[in-house]
């Protein structure tokens, strides 16, 4: 498992990957800005998928990393 300041740090280099270094820094401020329910997010942001469902997939990725 990541240190919480490994996965900072992984978050951000992949979101300025696939986003580009100015997109990163306005989704930043985005969620800065907005009053941020992570729950609510969620729920809305794989409506078909399950939390058990998402953290399988995200063990069988973090396996074919190794």
């Amino acid at each position: 498992m990541m240190t919480d300041t490994e996965l900072k740090l992984k978050g951000f280099e992949s979101l300025r990957s696939s986003l580009g270094l100015v997109e990163l820094e306005k989704f930043i401020s985005l969620i800065q800005l907005e009053r941020f329910n992570y729950t609510k997010w969620r729920e809305n942001l794989f409506p078909d998928i399950s939390g058990a469902e998402i953290s399988k997939l995200a063990m069988e990725n973090r396996l074919n990393e190794v």
